[in-house]
């Protein structure tokens, strides 16, 4: 059974990748020229995860996760 406040959570450290994915795509279209972003998600201890945006930098970000059945 998970924690009450572990949704919650999950819910925003998932919307800060979502923002950064967004910035950086909407950076990427803009470019004059080619483009490319990378998503990789490592599994970490349990219930964390590690998300890593590439995109001439590497954005890093922990997120904690239920996972499925």
């Amino acid at each position: 059974m998970e924690a009450p406040g572990r949704s919650a959570a999950l819910e925003a450290t998932n919307a800060a990748v979502l923002i950064k994915l967004n910035e950086l795509y909407k950076e990427a279209i803009a470019h004059d020229g080619f483009a490319e972003i990378k998503v990789e998600i490592r599994i970490l201890r349990r219930g964390q995860k590690e998300v890593i945006l590439h995109c001439g930098k590497q954005y890093r970000f922990v997120v904690d996760y239920a996972p499925g059945n």
